[in-house]
């Protein structure tokens, strides 16, 4: 048997069918009408999908819906290896009603059908998972950081405003051209591990680009968050790095602020947070800039009395 393909039905469902392939030296023998028993209703829009030319040997049912579940997991099967895992999703969506359906008599369920179910559903899984992490650092990546934000802004039910951190690595290029990518990428890897320590519940560390990195936490008051963020600066300049090369030191700039209803895709507390980075940057780099209860710009910890602060403020905040 060869499956003839999707073809559209009325409204945005769509039928599958399957028809047997014409010996073309034979004459052609007469075929009985196809019966709605012999077909499937999808429910989803679709479209044909090129290289599934056969199907596994029917096994008759009182009203074909075996053979129907087949075509499904083929048809899930050729999109799942093409890494369409929408499509693919929504066959198997198909197949899985079809055999849960009661009409359907056990003995006509092959037990292949649900490994292969199983095993698509777990490779579904981790593709999503993967495609929100860093290939380099295993952390989570842009995507799952600007999904988590969008999630966490318009939770009605948070009893604290989410601060977020952009921390930047200060030098970086210094230590890639001193020392050479490779022990550069290695520094990221650390780096993640040593600011992802003592992050409150809910918290987490993703890669914003290059060597910045944010920090999203989750159910603290903006006070907390910034001792949160100072914490995780001083166990940074403090870490080991010899270990990884003799004369090497690391340190981070840090930028604290907190999220509000602003709709702009990480306005106000992502561009706030870059803006704070830019501060500690310029008074002196290896430090935590955030905004005090009134507004006012201030440094955190070992930095706080650093001059330069309100300068460097005025420049990233000019119409402050």
């Amino acid at each position: 048997m060869r499956l003839a393909g999707l073809r559209p039905a009325r409204g945005n469902a769509a039928v599958t069918t399957a028809e047997p392939v014409p010996d073309m030296d034979a004459e052609a023998p007469v075929v009985a009408p196809s019966t709605p028993a012999t077909s499937v209703t999808c429910g989803f829009p679709t479209a044909p999908i090129v290289g599934l030319d056969a199907l596994p040997s029917p096994v008759s049912t009182a009203d074909g819906r075996t053979d129907q579940a087949r075509a499904h997991e083929a048809a899930a099967e050729v999109l799942a290896d093409r890494g369409d895992w929408r499509r693919a999703y929504q066959h198997l969506k198909a197949a899985v009603s079809l055999v849960r359906d009661e009409r359907t008599l056990p003995s006509g369920v092959p037990d292949q059908l649900r490994l292969e179910v199983d095993r698509l559903r777990r490779e579904r899984a981790e593709a999503r998972e993967q495609s929100r992490r860093d290939s380099l650092t295993a952390t989570w990546n842009r995507r799952y950081l600007d999904e988590r934000l969008g999630t966490l802004r318009g939770d009605p039910g948070a009893d604290a405003p989410v601060c977020v951190a952009l921390a930047d690595v200060d030098h970086f290029k210094q230590v890639n051209d001193t020392h050479g990518h490779a022990l550069g990428d290695e520094v990221l890897r650390r780096l993640v591990d040593v600011m992802s320590e003592d992050l409150p519940e809910d918290g987490f560390c993703a890669r914003y680009g290059g060597e910045e990195f944010a920090l999203v936490l989750p159910g603290l008051a903006p006070a907390d968050a910034v001792r949160v963020c100072e914490e995780a600066r001083a166990r940074v300049d403090a870490h080991p790095w010899h270990e990884v090369a003799a004369d090497l030191r690391v340190t981070v700039s840090v930028g604290v602020a907190c999220l509000d209803d602003g709709t702009r895709p990480g306005a106000p507390g992502l561009d706030a947070a870059d803006s704070l980075l830019y501060v500690a940057k310029r008074a002196g780099r290896n430090a935590v800039a955030f905004r005090d209860a009134e507004g006012t710009v201030r440094l955190a910890g070992a930095a706080a009395g650093r001059r330069g602060i309100e300068a460097a403020a005025r420049r990233a905040f000019p119409a402050s």
